[in-house]
């Protein structure tokens, strides 16, 4: 599904001399290299302040833990994306309030979630799904008219633009109150293990992330706050710098090879490929995901494993039905999109290292199979 070795055998002097660099200077915690990965990414995103943590999930937990929410406040989330979503929710005793998702998209209904909405409701964790903005506009209208923070899980949409209405154009991340994003080794910005991000252009909330994110001080072995020990390390700070650079190519890339896809596999009407955007710059293409529409998902992931082919299937269960956040305030009927999905999707490698015979010989047995 990723091919790391490739893409890190292109930039193989530079990421070994990055890292040698921190060895060297033995600064392992809150080095030169941080910094400078920060200051960077702030000035690519065109964003106040990043503050950097252990992991996407660290991240989304930091940015609720900012927020001042107590017990029973509910978070209006998607039912179809990973589960650290919902899973900080649950951590910090916070009522997670799942709603289905666009059936174009895969993105957060918005219209389900004005229904959801009660006096409760606090905060909107809208995810960026696949690589794919959220209809910003409209989010940012909801919230305004409830009074309600919006915290954007920007993991799989590193690099991503939304263009508003109005023509005014914002990387996603860096729309919202607060946002999380992780550095896991496959996102389209991956380190070389485990890393994080919070963004916000609110100076207030930056300064108490900060504190939280280090043990809840602000100054040392003062602890104002209840906070955690979330930080990136050197090491990963200088690996990801380097790959920042490369950030638009590598998005590039994907959506070179995600036209591919499309225009090999779109006459097939069993097949769905996935709405690609006119203007090129909401979608990167964290996955490339497919809709089969005959009922034969599961016989052709075996068929595609049989030829060689990698894929995946994001996500085989929904959030409702997982037996950690079971509730009876899930009725399963609220959530058709979302269970027809989890029956219908599939991923096809998407990653940097493509090559147009890759792809028509992963599309050419798609076709064998579903035709």
């Amino acid at each position: 599904m990723v091919d790391l070795k490739g893409q890190y055998k292109k930039i193989e002097k530079e990421i070994n001399d990055s890292i040698s660099n921190v060895i060297e200077n033995t600064t392992f915690i809150n080095g030169p290299s941080v910094s400078n990965f920060k200051e960077n990414l702030k000035e690519y995103l065109g964003v106040k302040h990043v503050i950097t943590c252990a992991n996407g999930t660290d991240a989304l937990q930091i940015c609720l833990m900012s927020l001042d929410l107590k017990p029973g406040d509910e978070v209006i989330t998607t039912d179809f994306t990973f589960a650290s979503t919902v899973e900080v929710i649950m951590l910090l005793g916070l009522t997670p309030v799942l709603v289905d998702v666009d059936p174009v998209n895969f993105n957060i209904d918005m219209q389900k979630i004005r229904k959801s909405i009660t006096k409760k409701t606090k905060v909107i964790i809208p995810v960026h799904l696949f690589g794919q903005s959220v209809d910003m506009d409209e989010l940012l209208s909801i919230s305004q008219e409830f009074g309600l923070k919006i915290i954007e899980d920007n993991a799989q949409a590193m690099g991503a633009s939304y263009i508003f209405k109005n023509g005014e154009q914002k990387k996603t991340g860096t729309i919202g109150d607060i946002s999380a994003t992780s550095f896991f080794p496959s996102k389209n910005l991956g380190g070389y293990g485990d890393g994080g991000a919070i963004f916000t252009n609110d100076d207030e909330l930056a300064a108490k992330i900060s504190g939280i994110s280090n043990h809840g001080m602000y100054k040392r072995y003062h602890h104002d706050i209840v906070g955690v020990n979330s930080r990136l390390d050197s090491i990963q700070a200088a690996i990801l710098d380097v790959k920042l650079k490369l950030l638009d190519d590598y998005n590039n890339s994907r959506k070179k090879f995600a036209k591919m896809y499309t225009d090999l596999l779109s006459n097939n009407s069993k097949i769905i490929v996935p709405k690609f955007p006119e203007n090129h710059l909401s979608h990167v293409f964290h996955q490339y995901t497919l809709k089969i529409t005959n009922k034969k998902r599961d016989p052709l992931v075996n068929y595609l494993s049989e030829n060689g082919i990698p894929c995946g299937i994001y996500y085989p269960i929904p959030l409702h039905s997982q037996k950690a956040y079971s509730s009876t305030r899930n009725n399963d009927k609220n959530f058709k999109v979302t269970n027809d999905l989890c029956k219908e999707v599939i991923s096809l490698p998407m990653h940097t290292e493509l090559d147009e015979d890759q792809i028509k010989y992963i599309s050419n047995k798609v076709l064998e199979f579903i035709n």
